[in-house]
This record gives C-alpha cells, structure tokens and sequence, in this order.
C-alpha cells in the first residue's frame, strides 16, 4: 500500500510517495520516491499578488505529472496542500479549480495554523525527551511557524509571515519581525535551557554542510559561522565554487538569518535537525485517517 504527500510551497513543489508498513501493534511509513520541482511561486504572490499564466501552467502541469506518478505508483490515498504563495494569490481559488479539471487532483490551500498542525502530525513530540523545553521553529518561502513544546506537550503555536522568498523580495515587513520576536519573548520566557528543533529545506542543507550527525543538534555558534561562510560568498559562487543549486543558494542566506533571529531572541544555543517536514505530517495524517480504528 502506498499514500502520496503534495506539498505546493512558496520556494519548491514537492511529492512524497512512502510505503505503508503495517505490523501487529503501529502502522508507520517508508519514504519510496521524493521529487521536488522548483517553481517559485511565491516570487508572483508576494510581489503581483496572483500567479502568472506562466508560473500557472508550470504548476498545472507538474500537478498532471504528479498524478500520473501516483497511478504509475499505484497511489491509494493522497492528500494535497498548498500554503503561503497560493493563500496570497488572488487567483488562488481558480487555480485549485483548474487543477482539480486538468490534472483530476483535489487541492487544499491551508491557513497558517493548519500547516503549523500538519507538520505537527508527523508526531516529532514522540521523539523528544519528556523534560526538555523546545522551541520548534520551522521556515519556508513565506511563512514561519514558531511552536513550544514542554514535557513533551504542545503549549503554544503561530504562524508569521516571514520566509526566505518574502525576504528576498523585499517584502517582509517590520511590524512582523516585531510580533514574532514579541510572541517569542512572551512564550519562551518561564522555560530555560530551551533547545531548539528546525524544519524546512534549508536548515536541512545547513544541516548537512555542518557534516551533522543524525541524533546531535547543531550549536548557534556553528549555525551562524556558516551563515557568515556562506554570506562570504556571492551568489554566483555559492552555486559554482559551493555547489548550491541555483534555487537554494539565494533563499539560504534569509533562511538562515530566521533561524539565527529566532534562537537569539529565545535564548536557543542549539538546535536538532530532524528532517521532517510537511509532506511527512500529511502522510502521517493519511495513516491516522485510515487505520484510526
């Protein structure tokens, strides 16, 4: 059995098929295929406020690939969602519509509390230790979602908009930078020693140029010796010299300036990478919706 994960984000579309395995006491997954399209769509929201006709038949006809990969795939649940770009387009709605005739795909454009909860899903609390304070912090092209977890248990939740494609095109906007560092101040403050768990395609790259281990956080100090590397160099040469590809050589710099803002504002000196995202929270809720029993 397989279920299929769509993510349409601000930066990249992404689809996760992941094998079902079933035993006598859990139902859990394997990640089988993982294909990311770099479309950027959130470069027309934020800046035009509507998708292009250009960036609309981009994204309707991966949507047709992806299904055909689904049925190739033999595909038995899906779910997809779309977040900041398309929750700010103004053609948002119609483009769903559109998706749904052509490439025969049900679309959900989620607010930002019900992707904050989709990530959620993946159940990264099961994995933390029970009297630990955290500070999850997970950015994308045009939202970040901030969370505290306690004893293992959610205590609070909110989604900003701030992301690394709304830096880079100048439009995030002070008053926001502001509430968030308020909201993080407020939540934060009655916990010390508060560690740190970052999400999104670019702590992830960040992760993995620190040579990270898979059970160790990566330390602030570290995490913001290789922002300076990185800055060090031009656009240009973190694709040639470094290798980035070219969609995440520019985003990585603002990614990682929200990262660095939010441990410094909650007093995080490190942070733990573990690799989830949200297409791994929609899987999970397939799993949840389907053998709830």
């Amino acid at each position: 059995m397989r279920y299929a994960a769509i993510d349409i984000g601000s930066n990249a579309v992404r689809l996760l098929i992941a094998d079902i395995i079933q035993n006598d006491k859990e139902v859990s997954f394997k990640k089988n295929t993982l294909i990311r399209v770099p479309l950027r769509l959130g470069d027309d929201a934020f800046l035009e406020k509507r998708l292009s006709k250009k960036k609309t038949e981009e994204l309707v006809k991966t949507m047709i690939a992806f299904r055909h990969l689904m049925d190739v795939y033999k595909v038995s649940d899906y779910m997809a969602c779309a977040t900041s770009a398309m929750r700010e387009a103004a053609n948002g709605q119609a483009l769903v519509r559109q998706i749904k005739a052509e490439a025969s795909i049900d679309l959900e454009i989620v607010e930002g509390q019900r992707e904050a909860n989709i990530i959620y899903a993946s159940h990264i609390e099961q994995t933390l230790e029970k009297k630990k304070n955290y500070l999850y912090i997970d950015v994308g092209g045009g939202s970040t979602e901030l969370s505290v977890f306690s004893d293992g248990e959610l205590i609070a939740s909110r989604s900003f908009n701030l992301g690394g494609i709304r830096i880079l095109d100048n439009q995030d906007k002070e008053e926001t930078w502001l509430e968030m560092k308020q909201w993080v101040k407020d939540k934060v403050q009655k916990y010390k020693n508060l560690s740190g768990i970052g999400t999104g395609g670019n702590i992830n790259k960040l992760f993995r140029m620190a040579d990270g281990k898979d059970s160790a956080p990566i330390t602030f100090a570290k995490l913001r010796s290789l922002y300076t590397y990185l800055n060090s160099f031009s656009l240009k040469d973190r694709i040639n010299v470094l290798g980035l590809n070219s969609d995440r050589a520019d985003v990585i710099i603002p990614a990682a300036e929200i990262y660095l803002t939010v441990m410094k504002w909650g007093g995080v000196r490190q942070i733990y990478v573990p690799r989830v995202g949200l297409v791994d929270g929609v899987i999970q809720l397939l799993i949840d919706k389907n053998f709830k029993s």
